[in-house]
Formats: C-alpha cells, sequence, structure tokens
C-alpha cells in the first residue's frame, strides 16, 4: 500500500529533519519591565498570557540575574557570555558614532558570531545599544540581519520618526527619532513600533525556517517614553493611573508580540526544537509605572529590584515543562546554554562567566550552577554579591558593606552585618577577589578611552 504525505505537510516534515540535531534560537529581551509585570511573577493587573505560556511550557527562573542594572551593560553581558566589567563596558552607550570605544569592544566575541560557526544565520529585532561606530553595528558583529534602533531607545508611535539619516542626529534625544534601520539603510516604520518589531520577528522566522536561525528579540517596551495606541490602551480602562495604564499596554503589545512568534515557530514545523528564552535586561524603572514586587529598589541600583528580572525558558523534550527553578540563575548563561546545544565551542583566551543550564533545570545536577554572582557600578563604588542565600550591599562609595538573607527576607530590610561578620567577611572576601579580575571602563562618563592609553591632564 503506498502512502502519500499531504502537501501541506511536505514544508513542515523538511524543517523538523533539518533541524533534527541543531536546534534555533530564540531569545526575547523585554526593556525595563519590572519583576512583578508579568503574570508568571505574580502580575494581575497586565495579562501576559503568551509570555506567561514560556513559562508553563519550560522552566520559570525565581532568581535570576543580569550583569548590570541598566539597559547596555546587561545587553554586553548577554551577547557575549562575560561580565563587561572585564572589558571595561560599565557604562550606557551613548551616540557617539565617530568613537569606536563607545561600544561592545572588537576583541569580544558575540553570541551570533560564535554561531556563524556552526553557520547559523542570526538576526536582531529591535535594540542593539552595543554602538553606533559602523564598525560596532550588528552586521559587523556576527548578525546576517539586522532591523532596528542602534542606540539606546527610540519613540513608539506613527510619524513621530522624524530623522531620516543617522548623520543628522546630534545627540541622544534625537536618535530616539531616528528611522530604523534595515542592515545599514535607514526605512521609515509605518506602525506602532513594537507592532513593527513583532511582525519582522514573525518575518524572520517564517523566511528562516529551513535553515538553523538565532532571532535576537530585543524590544525596547516598556522602556520610556510611555506611548501606546488606543488599541492598547483600550484594554486597561480599568486602570486609573495614566502612566500605569499606558505602561500595561506597552507590556500587551509586546505581550501580543511574543504570542504570535510563538504561534510561527509552531505553525513552521520548529516549536519542538527551538530553544525560547525571555528575560528583561534590567529591574522596573520608576519612570515607566513598573512593578518590582516584592524586591527592593529599581533600575540602576544594586538592590534586588535592579538586576533580578523575570526570567524563563523552554526547549520542548529537553528541558521539564511547568517547572520552578530557585537556585540563582544568570543571564550569562544564555551564552553557555547555547553554545552547549548547538555544539559551539567558546574562545579559550575570553572564557565564558556563564554555565550550560540544562543539566540544572534538568534535575541531573543538584548543585547550583554559580558560586556567586556579582555586580560592580563603578560610578558609584556600588557592589553586589549573591553567595547562597546570603547577599553583600554596598550601595554607594560612603556607605558601609550590609548583609541580607534573601530567602527570609526577600526584600531587603533586615541587615544582618552586626550579627553575622563570618558571612559578611566570606562575600566581602568573594567581592574582593573578583574586583582584581576587572578592568576600568574604557567610555562613559568622566572616561578618556582604554586605560593604558589614559594620559593626566597638565
Amino acid at each position: 500500500m503506498n502512502f502519500r504525505i499531504p502537501a501541506i505537510l511536505i514544508p513542515l516534515l523538511a524543517a523538523a529533519t533539518l533541524h533534527a540535531r541543531q536546534p534555533n534560537l530564540v531569545v526575547i529581551l523585554a526593556d525595563d519591565l519590572g519583576y512583578h509585570d508579568v503574570g508568571f511573577n505574580g502580575c494581575k493587573d497586565i495579562p501576559t498570557p503568551n509570555i506567561d505560556s514560556i513559562a508553563a511550557d519550560g522552566v520559570r527562573c525565581t532568581n535570576a540575574y543580569v550583569t548590570f542594572s541598566v539597559c547596555a551593560p546587561s545587553r554586553a553581558g548577554i551577547m557575549t557570555g562575560r561580565y563587561g566589567q572585564r572589558f571595561g563596558f560599565e557604562h550606557n552607550t551613548r551616540w557617539l558614532p565617530g568613537d569606536i570605544r563607545e561600544g561592545l569592544p572588537l576583541t569580544e566575541t558575540t553570541l551570533a558570531e560564535a554561531l556563524g560557526k556552526a553557520k547559523y544565520h542570526s538576526g536582531i529585532v529591535g535594540k542593539w545599544h552595543l554602538g553606533c561606530h559602523p564598525d560596532l553595528l550588528p552586521l559587523k558583529r556576527g548578525f546576517q540581519e539586522f532591523y532596528g534602533i542602534p542606540g539606546g531607545g527610540s519613540r513608539y508611535l506613527p510619524g513621530e520618526h522624524t530623522i531620516s539619516d543617522p548623520a543628522l542626529v546630534k545627540n541622544e534625544a534625537d536618535s530616539y527619532r531616528l528611522w530604523m534601520m534595515r542592515g545599514d539603510v535607514p526605512e521609515k516604520p509605518g506602525k506602532y513600533l513594537t507592532d513593527a518589531f513583532s511582525d519582522e520577528a514573525v518575518s524572520f522566522v517564517k523566511r528562516n525556517k529551513e535553515k538553523s536561525f538565532f532571532l535576537y528579540l530585543s524590544y525596547n517596551a516598556p522602556h520610556a517614553p510611555l506611548q501606546a495606541t488606543e488599541r492598547y490602551l483600550s484594554r486597561f480602562e480599568g486602570i486609573t493611573d495614566i502612566k500605569r495604564r499606558t505602561y500595561a499596554a506597552m507590556v500587551s503589545a509586546m505581550d501580543d508580540g511574543v504570542g504570535r512568534v510563538l504561534a510561527e515557530l509552531k505553525a513552521s514545523g520548529l516549536e519542538e526544537n527551538t530553544i525560547v528564552f525571555f528575560l528583561s535586561d534590567n529591574g522596573g524603572s520608576p519612570e515607566n509605572a513598573s512593578n518590582n514586587f516584592p524586591l527592593r529598589g529599581y533600575k540602576s541600583s544594586v538592590w534586588e529590584g535592579g538586576f533580578r528580572v523575570p526570567y524563563a525558558v523552554k526547549w520542548p523534550g529537553q528541558l521539564p515543562k511547568g517547572a520552578t527553578y530557585d537556585q540563582p540563575v544568570s543571564s550569562l548563561d544564555i551564552f553557555a546554554t547555547i553554545a552547549a546545544a548547538s555544539g559551539i565551542k567558546a574562545d579559550p583566551s575570553r572564557p565564558l562567566d556563564g554555565v550550560n543550564l540544562v543539566p540544572f533545570l534538568t534535575g541531573k545536577d543538584s548543585a547550583a550552577p554559580h558560586e556567586s554572582i556579582f555586580l560592580r557600578k563603578i560610578q558609584q563604588q556600588a557592589f553586589a554579591v549573591r553567595h547562597g542565600s546570603h547577599k553583600l550591599v554596598i550601595s554607594t562609595s560612603d556607605s558601609k558593606p550590609l548583609l541580607y538573607d534573601l530567602i527570609k527576607d526577600i526584600g531587603e530590610k533586615n541587615d544582618l552585618s552586626a550579627t553575622e561578620p563570618a558571612i559578611l567577611a566570606d562575600l566581602e572576601k568573594r567581592r574582593a577577589e573578583w574586583n582584581k579580575q576587572l578592568i576600568p571602563p574604557v567610555f562613559g562618563p568622566g572616561i578618556n578611552g582604554p586605560p593604558e592609553k589614559r594620559k593626566k591632564k597638565k
């Protein structure tokens, strides 16, 4: 008896066969999203069913950290799998396209560059923020496709992108009105920006479903300015605070886009062989009415609300479904996990700071993925060290070290430094040893180039 495969199934079977070994990779990054502003972390006033589905179909990580509490250095950690303080990336980049120092150093290997060795096709949709110099832009850093924002942000509403030529951008405010870049060519967006990014991400999956691909969907929502269309605002008429209502609308638009991407992965027969990460680049900001409950602090701080973020990952058949993982994990682990899954090796001269999460999330390895997790903000001489349940905090250059037990005191209210001096001393020793491995920033406020080339003013 002859069995004929229905024509509609042939492309799906072909895609499934092609990707039998190499998984597709999707990293979805929100911008300034509050810890409590997704359903899987308890949010009630902003439904996020599509984002929540990543946790429901995979693993929700409750103690997840990024490498910095503001945008660009955090993104540098994700893109390299290394603490940015190791290579001098410790400030937000500014719109300085003539300065090659202002961004991710060319000495660092990006995730896209590493995946290129395994014949992956890589695309970024959305916010870059790792340098505006032509040699620092995505197409020079391993990506084959780029549609989005070279700098730190953008306005959202149609008609507000009034600058077509990057050469006409004079300052940061101007950069928020710049047209999008498609590759290295400016292109005017025709709709609400979050929707435009979602459209492009769906198109990327459709166009590349017969390839092994890496999609970095880097939304700028819900970063300021607070702007949303009536389509999304109308969903939240019950929220009376106009800032919170607009923020909710922006998160909802992003959630819709996440749903569309997930649906396209399924329709293309790729869902079962695709790793999907979702996280925020840092904690919620007081500027955008976000909610970091039950954490203390906001974006830019060394408190939990600054760099502890919503985080979920799914990989059907490889990771458990609907699981919760409570050990500390890091955004640094994205690179290491993807490297292990795709069979690439890190540059031995630039060792990764992250780990492959799969053995830990599956329970094959019962140890903690990280002995310690660190944060340094050199401009404020501020530090944080998470080790086990305890956390060391030095919030400013003139403040004494504080100690908290985050399992018992997630809100960092009860300082234990006087009652637990041995634990405090151990974490302070770890902080000092890690700090010795780092270099000063090579760009940013008050910085005049790489350390070895700075000259004292006469």
